[in-house]
């Protein structure tokens, strides 16, 4: 598991933060200008790290490597992720924080900024809990769960700007010079006027070595909350939390919102006890009547192609990406581009570097958070047509105050 969970009091905040979002929420603190840390150049900005599983452990090596940051601080549910991280990157144990409100308690650490890097479901309640500290935030994708969490880290943007903190959403292939540049042209009108799009995103299981605590007893919390990608409230399902790679780059292109989508999935391939889908195939209608038909996987496909692949036809060339591969414009304006064999580790690295001039250099545009909003709630728009298997337009889906909520009761504080 990489992160913490909310007990009922935190659940209570959040529901009443969530149901104010479109509001002032963020208002209720006004932050002194001494409070707003780590702005000096060539300071190092004291991190503190929100989820100590694998992913948090990774991406605190690369904030590490850049020198510009001290990890400072660590925070998990689960002690023992706490612990190997802590011990990892020399914290103390006054400076390890577990339980329910652990992030709470990293806040009150003194900490410059924190990467948030816990199950999805609690990104919303803890990137407002950072703005209202005063405190930037550097935060992982999937940025929330569900419609008010979406509209959450929007006001969150929106109150950060505000109080000059820097708030930065890490999507690796936005920093990616060969999809910048390509994407870059496809809009300039490269490959001339958009006929239709593919997206998919096929892949294995991630989850393997974490099922055994679903499997072992699924109504325990702690099991639900160290297998949460297997947990639809607390991961999003596979759609928002996986496929949110490519869906984000179709939107990327797109460069607008869907009118509509409509589709289906299922879980009927592999066998685990957790309640989320294990594929999905939906069309998304955008204006202008253009289609982007999407498919994903999350089992073995016995030796297909796997990959996160987008294609986009045009009256004068296709545009062809691919997470991890090549990157070019095929047609009348051909593009070379290039292979992105790198992007998992250079995207992270590009997006901390950036993270790191924002805050040193006073650049407060957070100019990642609505494009990463709208890439959330078309992962959203499409799961909800495939629950229902009706067609779900965009301007409805918006309206929608429903909320995932997962299993918590018993968990400690």
């Amino acid at each position: 598991m990489n992160g913490n969970n909310t007990g009922k009091d935190t659940f209570l905040s959040r529901r009443k933060f969530v149901n104010r979002a479109g509001a002032s929420v963020l208002a209720l603190s006004v932050v002194k200008p001494s409070l707003v840390r780590g702005t000096a150049q060539n300071s190092k900005i004291k991190l503190g790290l929100i989820g100590c599983g694998g992913r948090g452990t990774w991406i605190a090596d690369l904030f590490k490597k850049h020198s510009g940051y001290e990890v400072y601080a660590a925070a998990d549910y689960f002690k023992d992720k706490v612990d190997g991280f802590g011990d990892r990157f020399s914290i103390p144990e006054n400076r390890r924080f577990t339980g329910l409100s652990c992030y709470k308690r990293l806040l009150e650490a003194k900490v410059d900024a924190v990467a948030i890097e816990s199950p999805p479901y609690f990104h919303p309640e803890q990137t407002a809990s950072a703005i209202n500290a005063g405190v930037h935030v550097y935060l992982a994708k999937p940025i929330a769960v569900d419609v008010p969490g979406c509209l959450t880290i929007k006001e969150c943007g929106k109150i950060a700007t505000e109080k000059k903190l820097v708030l930065l959403v890490d999507f690796q292939t936005r920093a990616n010079e060969y999809f910048k540049n390509a994407i870059g042209r496809v809009h300039d009108g490269a490959i001339g006027e958009f006929a239709f799009g593919e997206s998919s995103y096929h892949a294995g299981s991630p989850w393997g070595n974490r099922r055994k605590y679903m499997d072992d007893n699924p109504d325990n919390p702690e099991n639900r909350l160290r297998a949460w990608g297997l947990d639809r409230a607390l991961s999003g399902d596979i759609i928002t939390e996986q496929n949110i790679h490519t869906l984000d780059v179709a939107s990327w292109i797109m460069n607008r919102e869907p009118v509509f989508a409509m589709g289906t999935g299922g879980h009927k391939v592999r066998t685990d006890k957790g309640n989320c889908y294990d594929h999905f195939a939906l069309v998304f209608q955008y204006p202008d009547n253009v289609g982007i038909t999407f498919s994903s996987r999350q089992f073995e496909g016995y030796d297909t192609p796997e990959g996160i692949k987008n294609r986009m036809f045009g009256s004068l060339g296709v545009l062809e990406t691919e997470y991890g591969g090549q990157v070019i414009i095929r047609g009348k304006n051909f593009y070379r581009g290039g292979r992105t064999n790198q992007i998992y580790q250079e995207g992270a690295e590009n997006n901390i570097d950036a993270f790191y001039r924002h805050v040193t250099e006073g650049q407060y545009t957070n100019d990642t958070v609505e494009p990463s909003v709208t890439s959330n709630l078309v992962t959203i728009l499409g799961r909800t047509a495939a629950y229902s298997g009706e067609q779900v337009f965009w301007d409805r889906l918006l309206k929608n105050e429903e909320r995932l909520e997962p299993l918590l009761t018993g968990l400690k504080d």
